[in-house]
């Protein structure tokens, strides 16, 4: 492996990704490998893209959203705008999912008590309000 470019097999094994994904991200205008006839070799930009990509997608970030953060990446500035830009996003995803999670406690609660009132009606069987 080349410390300058990796193979997409070389891509796959080290981020755990399929070749469909890495085609699939470039074809989204989210990686730019090398072409070399029906090769592609990715650079370590390609890497450092497709790192945060993964970590977009883990947090919810929609490919769009991905995109335009990776399109503001501009070292002359110290990517302030980047970094202003993926800190909103991020606020709102992080704001969305704590709702989610305190609708799943809601659930869970809920669930756990209809469990726990089958179990008693199990062992001591009588009529059940529902």
């Amino acid at each position: 492996m080349s410390t300058e470019t990796m193979t997409i097999r070389e891509m796959c094994d080290a981020y755990d990704v399929t070749p469909r994904t890495l085609r699939f991200y470039e074809s989204k205008e989210l990686l730019y490998p090398i072409r070399e006839g029906q090769k592609r070799l990715y650079t370590k930009k390609d890497r450092g893209r497709l790192t945060l990509i993964l970590r977009g997608k883990r947090f919810g970030f929609s490919l769009e959203e991905i995109r335009q953060l990776l399109d503001l990446y501009d070292p002359q500035s110290l990517n302030m705008a980047q970094v202003a830009k993926t800190l909103d996003v991020a606020k709102h995803h992080l704001a969305d999912m704590t709702q989610r999670r305190d609708e799943l406690n809601v659930a869970i609660a809920e669930l756990e008590a209809h469990i726990e009132l089958g179990e008693k009606h199990l062992v001591n069987p009588k009529p059940i309000k529902i």
